[in-house]
């Protein structure tokens, strides 16, 4: 187990932000993880869990604390069941379920950042989200010491959220296990239109796994979402800000702002969201509040390829980050009615 103080956590993440830890610890091992874990609570120490860094918004002054750096490995597949060190490069683990013939998660391809993050955030994409493929999630309880295995029911999944992110005190992910499919080297159904759309395909259809892996791989390269050290644009969290749900008489608010703003004959994105709620577009409220593409004359600027990302442009610090953030959100308030909410989590600031 390595163990540094005063230690940069900016390149620990995909913004390439923020200041030093008091001390960051990296375990390779479970039992690494929990005796880290373990000694910070016991010393009353602050603790922050870094897997890949790609959700992670740290603030210029660093953390005062611990910082868990999580790099197990362990890649095991037998049939269609799949099981994942926390530690595991998820765009990495992706492929290699596409290559073995199997369908579940390869339209989630080129998302940044380990497998034990995407249980906490509900990790989705492109039609499909890892709760529907996640049996389990074997962690470290927090409260009570031990370590326990989630069912997913218990995880309490739902659209970017999880129990675990409800308290994100209590639960270290160490493993996550998945069910695929075998469909004989098909893809999942595909759910999203734009997918089914390049792919010259109706939704719902099966084209060959790697196909839409690779597709995917595609669409998001093209808009900055595929991790490149050479493009700004990729310095980002991806999406930046969460899809609003809103009730039914919020959406129809919305829609009354919108039609005053941009005339009657605009139709906003709308997508059901259970029961009595719509799913409406960040990006679209982000772009019509006249946020576009490559917005900004700092250091800090929406991505030139597409509204949802803030990006960090080489030389920006994180208040840079949120000041772009804050006028985005206040805009597009003003504009909307719709608060926005951020989907990195941050780490000694807010917005």
């Amino acid at each position: 187990m390595q163990e540094l103080h005063d230690a940069p956590l900016a390149p620990l993440t995909t913004f390439r932000l923020g200041g030093p830890a008091t001390r960051l610890v990296t375990a390779t091992t479970d039992a690494e993880v929990i005796a880290a874990v373990r000694e910070a609570d016991a010393a009353g120490t602050p603790l922050l869990i870094i897997g890949g860094g790609s959700n992670l918004v740290i603030g210029d002054r660093g953390f005062a604390g611990t910082a868990l750096r999580i790099a197990t490995q362990g890649f095991a597949l037998d049939g269609t069941a799949l099981e994942l060190a926390a530690g595991e490069i998820w765009t990495d683990a992706v492929a290699r379920t596409v290559e073995a013939g199997l369908a579940g998660v390869e339209c989630l391809a080129g998302i940044p950042g380990s497998a034990g993050a995407t249980p906490i955030q509900n990790v989705g994409a492109y039609g499909q989200e890892v709760s529907s493929t996640i049996t389990e999630v074997v962690a470290y309880d927090r409260s009570t010491h031990e370590t326990v295995t989630l069912s997913n029911a218990d995880c309490a999944f739902s659209y970017r959220h999880s129990r675990f992110k409800q308290h994100p005190e209590r639960w270290v992910v160490l493993r996550v296990r998945f069910e695929l499919e075998d469909a004989g080297g098909l893809s999942a159904p595909l759910k999203y239109a734009e997918t089914a759309r390049v792919l010259g395909v109706e939704p719902g259809d099966r084209v060959p796994a790697e196909t839409a892996r690779d597709t995917v791989l595609k669409l998001r390269a093209g808009k900055g979402m595929v991790l490149d050290p050479e493009d700004h644009d990729t310095w980002s969290a991806g999406s930046f800000f969460t899809n609003p749900i809103l009730t039914e008489q919020q959406y129809a608010d919305f829609l009354t702002r919108a039609r005053t703003r941009l005339g009657d004959d605009v139709t906003p994105p709308a997508f059901p969201a259970g029961e009595g709620h719509t799913k409406t577009s960040a990006a679209w409220l982000i772009d019509r509040a006249g946020f576009t593409k490559g917005y900004g004359t700092g250091p800090a600027r929406i991505s030139s390829k597409h509204t949802l990302a803030l990006t960090n442009r080489g030389a920006a610090t994180t208040e840079d980050l949120l000041a772009l953030a804050r006028e985005v959100v206040a805009g597009v308030r003003d504009a909307f009615g719709i608060t926005l909410v951020n989907e990195p989590v941050t780490v000694g600031v807010s917005l």
